[in-house]
């Protein structure tokens, strides 16, 4: 006489075994986890202002009639524009924002020289710096701050 066992039935059989034997643990599927960001949003008062500045720091900006998209690698900033933020029927943003709210950790690569000739190339005024903090890497680097056109502070970081 044939036993018929159901496969989920014999691999939960066959991991338990393995475990109680001291054997390899099969691990359960594993769930998806947080790996990065993709993009931060923020609103935009001084529109063409920021767009010659980002762009005055090297960054790429695409414009559409909602927002004006700066990409830093494989990450971005979307920057609604004035008309969509106030658009009381736009309700996909945190309800309190108003320029200046953000405050941005960009990585710099390269020598602090380089960094404030680019700062300067943009007309970015440095409110701090550079100094030493703890960053996202969990190590020290040195950090200088600057404003954007809407007041956003912007913190360029150097790690050694």
């Amino acid at each position: 006489m044939k036993h018929r066992i159901s496969r989920r039935a014999l691999i939960s059989s066959v991991a338990a075994a393995g475990g109680l034997a001291g054997g390899i643990r099969v691990p359960a599927q594993q769930p998806g986890g947080i790996r990065g960001f993709d993009h931060v949003a923020l609103p935009m008062e001084h529109t063409e202002e920021m767009l010659a500045f980002y762009r005055g720091l090297g960054l790429q900006v695409l414009e559409n009639a909602n927002a004006c998209s700066v990409y830093i690698g494989s990450q971005m900033i979307n920057f609604h524009r004035p008309a969509h933020w106030q658009d009381k029927k736009f309700t996909l943003r945190a309800p309190a924002a108003k320029p200046p709210c953000g405050d941005l950790c960009f990585v710099w690569d390269g020598a602090p020289e380089s960094l404030t000739a680019m700062l300067n190339r943009a007309g970015a005024k440095v409110v701090e710096g550079p100094v030493e903090r703890l960053g996202g890497l969990k190590k020290t680097g040195t950090s200088t701050y600057v404003r954007d056109p809407d007041g956003n502070l912007l913190e360029f970081m150097i790690y050694p």
